[in-house]
């Protein structure tokens, strides 16, 4: 089975609503389970797992990277929070060969538990509009 049909089957065995939007690239945006702009991306031997949380915020950046890593000594069972440019993602990285169904879905399940559980914690940051 080559890695677009083990990650499309393990998407469908999820039940995830998906779409395939580049080569080797898929985004969840299942709002049932609590799921919005997930990318799942394919760099042999990885998959990557990855969503934007927000933009950095301009202001007491100090307090926020030390909030940021905290979360991610204390509170994410998988992956962590980065900062990409501008924006903080939450990011997981898995190895392709050895990854099956279980562990695809304790990572997004992770992710999405993450995303709500610190969402109102990382929101004082977010920079008002």
């Amino acid at each position: 089975m080559n890695s677009k049909e083990k990650i499309e089957g393990y998407l469908v065995d999820l039940s995830l609503t998906y779409e395939e939007v580049g080569e080797n690239t898929w985004l969840i945006s299942d709002d049932e389970k609590g799921l919005k702009n997930l990318v799942v991306m394919v760099s042999e031997p990885l998959v990557m797992i990855r969503v934007k949380v927000m933009e950095r915020p301009g202001k007491d950046r100090e307090r926020f990277y030390e909030e940021l890593l905290k979360l991610n000594a204390e509170d994410l069972l998988h992956g962590a929070y980065a900062l990409e440019g501008e924006n903080v993602i939450l990011i997981d990285t898995l190895e392709l060969e050895t990854m099956d169904l279980e562990e695809f879905r304790a990572s997004i399940e992770a992710m999405g538990l993450a995303l709500v559980q610190h969402y109102k914690q990382l929101s004082e940051y977010r920079q008002k509009q």
